[in-house]
């Protein structure tokens, strides 16, 4: 035991303040990182394509647009489905020479995974993750209002591991 401690004495105040440096509240960032504040610094852009469009079209957005998936609506804007570069990469290998013309209702997937606004990232990630999926349409009240791919998610939490970093290097130096 160093020599600078003293153990209490009965005489000694008590304080009946009890300080922690680590628990559950203070392990837990007080503002938690929701796919609203990554949309409100990425941006709400969300390129789409019709189910009666073909491939070729498909293939053509996904790369002037410099994206890997496209949101398929029908005349209302609806979401009905997700067309991703996979997709397409999967259907080439099973109909060479015959896929381009192909109708994208045909080649989509039907059932989309899709998330609010208010869901956590980090459950967003896990839900990418264990469906081995890398985009995902933001609905709020029904209404599709973005995109988050795996990459935006990645990046957020690596800025977020970036800033804490440099504020423990900062508490530490003075």
């Amino acid at each position: 035991m160093p020599a600078s401690y003293q153990t209490p004495k009965r005489g000694d105040a008590q304080d009946k303040t009890k300080t922690v440096s680590q628990s559950a509240s203070t392990n837990v960032a007080k503002d938690t990182a929701t796919v609203r504040k990554l949309l409100e610094g990425k941006g709400r852009n969300v390129f789409s394509i019709g189910p009666d469009d073909t491939l070729s079209a498909a293939v053509a957005m996904l790369r002037d647009k410099h994206v890997g998936a496209l949101i398929v609506t029908d005349a209302s804007d609806s979401l009905v489905g997700i067309l991703s570069e996979r997709d397409i990469v999967r259907k080439l290998a099973e109909t060479p020479g015959q896929t381009l013309p192909q109708k994208v209702s045909d080649n989509m997937t039907h059932k989309v995974e899709t998330c609010s606004p208010d869901e956590t990232l980090v459950t967003v990630l896990r839900r990418m993750t264990d469906g081995r999926f890398r985009h995902l349409p933001v609905l709020d009240n029904g209404t599709l209002c973005g995109m988050v791919t795996i990459g935006d998610v990645v990046n957020h939490r690596l800025n977020e591991l970036e800033h804490e970093a440099l504020q423990l290097k900062q508490m530490i130096v003075g």
